[in-house]
């Protein structure tokens, strides 16, 4: 089994929601209730206060550096367009675009549009245009689709989508990977709550769990979703998961790899099947 790790963009600055929508009030009951909750500390607390000072609400730097250092190909989702809770601006994901490209990583869409096919191709050819990037994959802002979406993906020229929670092995719609994924950040660690509720060992211990059904699934590939904002100190169980979560893939021989790489092997795959 392979690991395919990936992170989603959804937050660049703070001023992007000041009056756009209640992320920033909403952040600051989340803070409270994890701290008076003891699942993060004081200094945690004081630390994401700072972050407003900063006005950076992303870590695509830190994240890229890390997965560097640690043999991780890096595979980041961008949108080009806003939706529910996110809403940076084109020009700040031009810059985050710049420094993804720039340093060879992969950069991919993070989806809006899940209607019709005609607005999941006026997105791409917007992400084209702005990003002047051809982006291979998509992976719906909150996983929204409907019964239509992934073939619509498929016609829209997307060689994977990676929008599916499931325990399944790639499987192709039209001639388009469809990439299941199996854990996300989030509900590891907020565990179908809106505010941190594991401490890290129950998070580790979830994801544990999850990691053996892959096995027991047979799965070729686990797929892991972990957002850059959470590799901080500000989100301290977030990054300290994420960490371990890395070690704990080498110590058990699982491999990292790119969605691109992974499609090279199960398209090598395939026509050998068809000889």
């Amino acid at each position: 089994m392979k690991a395919i790790i990936s992170h989603d963009i959804d937050h660049i600055t703070v001023s992007e929601h000041f009056f756009s929508d209640l992320i920033v009030p909403k952040f600051i009951i989340r803070s409270k209730i994890e701290l008076l909750s003891g699942k993060i500390s004081i200094s945690e607390f004081v630390s994401r206060i700072g972050d407003f000072g900063k006005n950076k609400w992303h870590n695509v730097g830190e994240l890229i550096a890390f997965n560097k250092q640690n043999n991780i190909p890096s595979s980041f989702f961008l949108a080009a367009e806003k939706g529910t809770g996110l809403n940076y601006s084109n020009s700040a994901a031009i810059q985050l675009a710049k420094l993804i490209t720039e340093n060879n990583c992969d950069l991919n869409i993070h989806g809006i549009q899940f209607g019709n096919y005609n607005v999941i191709a006026a997105e791409r050819e917007k992400f084209k245009t702005l990003f002047n990037f051809d982006a291979n994959g998509i992976r719906m802002h909150y996983v929204k689709r409907n019964a239509d979406t992934l073939s619509n993906f498929s016609t829209a020229g997307y060689l994977f989508d990676s929008t599916e929670h499931s325990f399944k092995n790639p499987y192709k719609i039209g001639n388009m990977w469809e990439f299941p994924f199996q854990i996300m950040d989030g509900w590891v660690i907020e565990n179908g709550k809106k505010w941190q509720s594991r401490n890290l060992k129950q998070s580790k211990e979830a994801t544990k769990q999850i990691i053996d059904k892959c096995h027991s699934s047979k799965l070729d590939y686990i797929g892991i979703d972990f957002h850059d904002r959470y590799f901080s100190k500000s989100f301290k169980t977030w990054l300290d998961w994420y960490v371990w979560l890395t070690d704990y893939l080498k110590t058990n021989d699982i491999k990292a790899t790119s969605f691109n790489a992974a499609i090279k092997e199960l398209e090598s795959v395939s026509l050998l099947q068809t000889k």
